[in-house]
C-alpha cells in the first residue's frame, strides 16, 4: 500500500491529443490569415477572399469532427473580437450579424461536410463533391443571410454568388491539387 502523502499520478496527455489539438489551432489559423487576403467588390457588401477555400482545406485535412471544430473555434475569436475576419466590416459579434454572417456561420457546417465526404482524397470524384458541397453550404449560408437582409432572393443572388462564380471554380481547382497529395497522409498523423 502506497504511503497517504504521496501524489496521485496524473497521467500525461497522449501525443495524438496534442497533434489534434495543435491541427485545430492552426486550422483556424490559417482561415484567418486568408481573411486577410480580401479585395472589396463594387455593388457587393462581400468582399472577394481567400476563405473559402481555406475552409475546403481544413474541413478535408482534418477531417469531419476536427475541421469543424477548427472553425468554430474561428468564428467564436472573431466574435470576441480578435482581428480574424477580413478588415472590412464590423468588428466581433456584430460581424456574425452582418452581410457576410451567413457566410462565416456556414464555414463548420461546410468544413464538416467536405471532411465527411471527401474521405481519403484518394478518389477524385469523391474529393471532388466533398469541395463542391462545402462550397454550396457556404453558400447557402451567405445567401440566407442576404435574403434576410435584402428581402429578395434575386438580390441575394446578384450580391453573393453571382460575383464570386469564377473565383469560386479557381478556389475548387486549386484545392483538389493541394488535397490530392495530402489527405490521406496527414489525416493518417491524427
Amino acid at each position: 500500500m502506497p504511503p497517504l502523502s504521496s501524489p496521485a499520478a496524473v497521467p500525461a496527455p497522449h501525443p495524438l491529443a496534442w497533434r489534434r489539438a495543435v491541427a485545430i489551432i492552426l486550422g483556424a489559423a490559417l482561415v484567418a490569415v486568408a481573411a486577410q487576403v480580401s479585395i472589396p467588390l463594387p455593388g457587393t457588401p462581400v468582399p472577394l477572399t481567400l476563405q473559402p477555400l481555406a475552409v475546403l482545406l481544413v474541413g478535408a485535412l482534418l477531417g469531419p469532427a476536427r475541421g469543424a471544430a477548427s472553425l468554430i473555434l474561428y468564428l467564436g475569436l472573431g466574435a470576441l473580437g480578435l482581428p480574424v475576419f477580413t478588415p472590412y466590416g464590423l468588428p466581433g459579434l456584430a460581424r456574425l450579424l452582418g452581410p457576410t454572417g451567413g457566410y462565416l456561420l456556414a464555414y463548420p457546417v461546410a468544413a464538416f461536410a467536405v471532411g465527411r465526404l471527401a474521405g481519403d482524397g484518394k478518389r477524385w470524384g469523391r474529393l471532388a463533391l466533398g469541395l463542391v458541397a462545402g462550397l454550396a453550404l457556404i453558400h447557402l449560408g451567405g445567401l440566407a443571410q442576404l435574403l434576410i437582409l435584402t428581402g429578395s432572393a434575386a438580390s441575394a443572388v446578384r450580391l453573393g454568388t453571382v460575383p464570386f462564380l469564377l473565383g469560386d471554380l479557381l478556389k475548387l481547382c486549386i484545392a483538389i491539387l493541394i488535397l490530392r497529395p495530402t489527405v490521406s497522409p496527414l489525416r493518417a498523423r491524427l
